[in-house]
């Protein structure tokens, strides 16, 4: 009997109670993988490297140094200004996966350390609504970078994201000036913001602060751009390159300045940060 069909996911037994999922199909090689193994190896396939998406505390264990982490997220919380339905109340939606993820939003980060250099790290939160930017998501973005500037620490921004959340319409898409507007904060002190693009990075988190760090790093593998190849074929008819929209085609075309896998993710990062922050001897000191 094949893996997949033995290890079958919410598989139940007595009552409707799940049984916690032991393998996973690697989507790239389709390789089954020991689920422990594959959460020792930071989430990737040890067979091919393909990156799975990553918690964002577990993100946030991964990047700020041991101990030096202060959650600042969480006190803004999402409303329904728009009494928006569609298949089901935005009220409803937002109380589903708040119970999820335990965040308010599709954001989680706040003040810490990154191999000693004062930083600021949100991570976004793809398992909150497909990680998608409404108000909550630019504000503490803004308040992200206000504080950074305030305190002159770097920033670091981890984004996992499908864009603009579509419940809070223009409300979400203007986040978008608001975060790019908060980072000139920064850029007036001379204070380093590094963008961390992981899959899938689009829509509006693309076409604003994702694509605007001093450096812009990326995960191999990344799903990134704004709207989707599939929707760029249809609407060109042309059929797109291989890689179309990978971190790696990007980096051949100057969209990126580094591709990193995530193991080695921490330590590049604290390299970036240790020359560009002014109290590292980097720029503005």
């Amino acid at each position: 009997m094949a893996l997949d069909r033995l290890f079958r996911r919410r598989r139940t037994r007595g009552g409707g109670r799940d049984v916690p999922e032991l393998w996973l199909k690697c989507p790239t090689c389709e390789t089954q993988i020991y689920k422990k193994d594959l959460e020792a190896n930071l989430m990737v396939c040890p067979h091919c490297g393909h990156h799975f998406r990553l918690d964002a505390r577990r993100r946030v264990e991964l990047l700020a140094d041991e101990g030096s982490f202060e959650q600042t997220t969480g006190r803004v919380r999402p409303t329904d200004p728009l009494s928006f339905t569609d298949t089901e109340p935005y009220a409803a939606r937002l109380a589903r996966y708040q119970e999820k993820t335990g965040n308010p939003d599709a954001i989680y980060g706040g003040a810490c350390t990154i191999g000693g250099v004062p930083s600021v790290l949100l991570v976004m939160d793809y398992a909150f609504a497909g990680g998608s930017m409404g108000s909550v998501v630019g504000e503490e973005i803004a308040r992200g970078a206000e504080r950074a500037a305030a305190e002159g620490r770097a920033l670091v921004i981890v984004a996992a994201s499908g864009g603009a959340r579509m419940q809070e319409a223009v409300l979400s898409l203007m986040q978008m000036a608001k975060t790019t507007m908060a980072l000139d904060r920064l850029w007036e002190k001379r204070l380093p913001y590094v963008s961390i693009m992981t899959d899938p990075t689009t829509g509006g988190v693309t076409a604003s602060f994702a694509a605007l760090g001093d450096v812009v790093l990326a995960e191999p593998g990344a799903l990134i751009g704004f709207a989707g190849p599939r929707v760029i074929k249809q609407t060109i008819r042309q059929d797109l390159p291989e890689g179309f929209q990978r971190s790696e085609f990007l980096l051949q075309h100057g969209m990126l300045d580094q591709v990193v896998p995530r193991a080695e993710l921490r330590e590049r990062l604290i390299e970036v940060l240790s020359l560009l922050h002014p109290g590292r001897g980097g720029r503005g000191a």
